[in-house]
Order: structure tokens, then sequence, then C-alpha cells
């Protein structure tokens, strides 16, 4: 089965930082954002800072159905990248792992977002992750509405 990877890249609007801190440093905010998460909790790590190596739990909605992922996170400020490791939850009915990296780039007035999935499946008549891409890259258009009405 191996592991396989999928991408996505979207231009938005609006600068690349104010995405990169949504995602990483004000994730609690996300259910006002889109209606694709319900709540976010922060169980381990400096919870003002949500710092790398941070543990949360993402309730989320894929497909019209609630599910749950538990993860570890790995920040590069720097480079307003972003890496959410999966260690529990729903995904690892279907994969044996999953990881989701978001990097956000200056580009023009804007931003260029790259989305990347890593998993792989228990067994090949599993899916592929191309649900939960979708539901990132339209999760990035909620923040992006929420940011340019702000």
């Amino acid at each position: 089965m191996g592991l396989r990877r999928i991408e996505a890249e979207e231009e938005l609007q609006g600068p690349p930082e104010k995405y990169y801190h949504t995602w990483t440093k004000s994730p609690q905010h996300m259910p006002d954002i889109t209606a694709n998460i319900q709540s976010v909790e922060h169980h381990d790590g400096d919870r003002e800072t949500r710092s790398h190596g941070s543990v949360k739990t993402w309730n989320y909605t894929i497909d019209g159905k609630a599910e749950v992922l538990e993860e570890i996170v790995e920040f590069d400020d720097a480079n307003l990248k972003a890496t959410h490791v999966g260690v529990g939850g729903d995904v690892f009915k279907i994969y044996k792992s999953y990881r989701v990296s978001w990097q956000y780039i200056p580009k023009g007035n804007g931003t260029l977002a790259k989305i990347t999935i890593e998993y792989e499946k228990l067994s090949d008549d599993m899916p592929d992750a191309i649900n939960y891409l979708n539901t990132l890259v339209d999760s990035n258009k909620d923040i992006e509405t929420h940011i340019t009405k702000a």
C-alpha cells in the first residue's frame, strides 16, 4: 500500500500570516469561522502560545459525518508552515498514518496556500483522503471570508 500524498494549492486574499495564525495560534476560533469544525480542545503543551508539540483534539464534519482527530502539532513560524500529525481518532479506522501540512506563501497582495496530506491506507480498498483535502480547502476559503470581511 505504502505512503500516499495528495496536495492542493489555492490563491487566497489577505496576508499569509493571518491564515497561519488562525490555524496555529487561534484554532479555538475555527468553529466560529467554518461549519466544518465544531470544536478544538487543547490538551497538552503551552495553552497561551499553542506551541510546537501541543496536543489538540478536533471535532469536525466530513461528508456530513461527525469525526474526531487527535494530533500533535509542529510549527515552522519562519516559513509559515504547520504540520499536524494524527495520533488518534476516526481517520485511523481507514489509515495507518495521517499527516497534514499547511504552508502559506506571500503572493502579490494575497496568499498562496499549499495543503499536503500524507497517509497510508489500512488496506487497498480504503478510500483516498481526497474528501479530507477538499474539506481543508473549503475551510481555508471560510477563513478567507472571515479575514476579508474583518
